[in-house]
């Protein structure tokens, strides 16, 4: 089996996900980290050197290639990951997906800490960053909602989050 999670950056895919993969002993990939390590430059950097349709014609030929050839695999991808090509319709296909789905006013108050390392709202000030992720959650929410589960992680602790999953999954 392979789980992917879903969502926009900052709601807690890549922490959720290291816990999930400790407590039912699954492998874990960051899709992110796996197509930094295999370029030998950060996300940032491929947007900045190569492009962003560089970056997402790599990022989906990575997804196949995992999707593929892994079992027993936490698959965190990254917040675009869904919305590209048929991306959503191959993860649901190929992986039981989990939507971890923030409020606005959560994915701000995360997010307004990691600008740096987000290359995606690094120029947003502050005081728009709500309106700019309300946007974007907007654009998004149609291919995240196509996740086969939904789970909130709106106030919750990632070990509660983590058990939901386990839960809605019959682990």
């Amino acid at each position: 089996m392979i789980i992917s999670l879903v969502g926009y950056m900052g709601s807690g895919k890549t922490h959720v996900s290291k816990i999930l993969s400790e407590k039912i002993n699954f492998k874990l990939i960051d899709l992110d980290k796996e197509i930094s390590r295999r370029n030998k430059l950060t996300i940032p950097e491929i947007f900045e050197k190569k492009g962003e349709i560089y970056f997402r014609k790599l990022e989906r030929e990575i997804l196949e290639e995992i999707l593929a050839t892994q079992e027993n695999l936490i698959l965190s991808l990254g917040g675009g990951t869904p919305v590209y090509y048929n991306n959503m319709e191959i993860i649901n296909h190929n992986s039981k997906s989990v939507f971890l789905r923030a409020s606005v006013a959560t994915l701000s108050e995360r997010l307004s800490k990691q600008k740096e390392k987000r290359p995606l709202i690094a120029n947003v000030p502050d005081e728009n960053l709500p309106e700019f992720i309300a946007k974007h959650l907007f654009e998004r929410n149609e291919f995240y909602s196509k996740a086969q589960f939904i789970v909130s992680t709106d106030s919750r602790e990632p070990e509660d989050i983590v058990n939901e999953i386990i839960e809605k999954l019959y682990l």
